[in-house]
């Protein structure tokens, strides 16, 4: 079984050359991408600064050249669908096919009110991201888009250009309306290690949306560093549950993964991943599993 793992790096506390230097150590090392996230206020965190996600994937593929760029996931409340899906195309075309679009109905609704960006209800923020998906996939079909929802109304919209290879989607979630919407409209389903226990239960309901997770990590380098490690990992996220260990111990845990079906590890790295974290990993670890 074989795994592929892609650097879930938050654009909070770095700057751009930090960022830059972290994405090109990510793909010096194997990873197939490099995935922020999207807020409009750090979760728990508010008095940090933190950079727009569509200009930090834009600014990373132009610094790059094989990783894949996203968002584990934009907000739809934030965007509306036409100017999202032109500027998922203009990122995906400039960086030669490297855009993936991550997105969600939202996970912190209290940005909503804050930031007057939409309702906090579940049923209207589902709804929302289903004609929003709807929309996008209109116009990147290059049809001429009439569309009368409950949340978006466009009559005789177009867009050009469209993307001259697909955009791969993501969705993350596991309600039964995100999950309708996961086997609709989605290649990537996203779960959160808090439901690896029902992973084969549903699993069945996605289609074939293929299974990512995003996981808190902590390498070990070596057994003389695995106190320190694990004390950073600990305090730092210790509530996520991070997985720690060395190269071959997280092999043996996330080859377990790819045997339940999991392709694709966001790896969240509780020392925020310097290029030492990510050179190590990436030949004790990535080198292995994705072989």
């Amino acid at each position: 079984m074989t795994v592929e793992f892609n650097l879930f790096l938050p654009q909070m506390r770095l700057s751009f050359p930090q960022i830059v230097e972290r994405a090109r150590a990510a793909e010096a090392a194997g990873f197939v991408g490099v995935t922020g996230m999207d807020h409009l206020a750090p979760p728990m965190a508010e008095d940090q600064p933190m950079y727009e996600a569509m200009v930090t994937n834009a600014w990373i593929a132009a610094h790059t050249s094989t990783l894949a760029v996203g968002s584990l996931v934009l907000c739809d409340a934030f965007r509306h669908p036409a100017v999202l899906a032109r500027e998922a195309v203009s990122i995906h075309e400039a960086s030669g096919g490297r855009y993936e679009l991550g997105i969600g109905w939202g996970s912190v609704p209290t940005e909503f009110p804050v930031f007057g960006v939409g309702s906090t209800e579940p049923r209207a923020r589902v709804e929302r991201l289903r004609e929003t998906l709807e929309v996008l996939r209109a116009l990147w079909a290059g049809e001429t888009v009439d569309y009368a929802g409950e949340f978006h109304r466009l009559g005789g919209a177009r867009q050009a250009p469209v993307p001259t290879t697909p955009i791969p989607i993501l969705i993350g979630g596991v309600g039964p309306k995100t999950l309708a919407l996961v086997r609709e409209h989605a290649d990537w389903w996203n779960i959160h290690v808090g439901v690896l226990a029902r992973l084969d239960e549903l699993k069945d309901q996605v289609g074939g949306a293929r299974v990512s997770i995003q996981q808190m990590v902590a390498y070990v380098p070596d057994a003389a560093h695995r106190d320190a490690v694990t004390e950073v990992a600990m305090r730092r996220f210790g509530y996520s549950r991070p997985v720690i260990g060395t190269g071959p111990e997280l092999v043996d845990h996330f080859a377990g993964l790819a045997e339940r079906g999991v392709e694709r590890v966001y790896a969240w790295f509780c020392d925020f991943a310097p290029p030492d974290t990510l050179g190590g990993f990436g030949a004790e670890v990535a080198a292995v599993l994705g072989r």
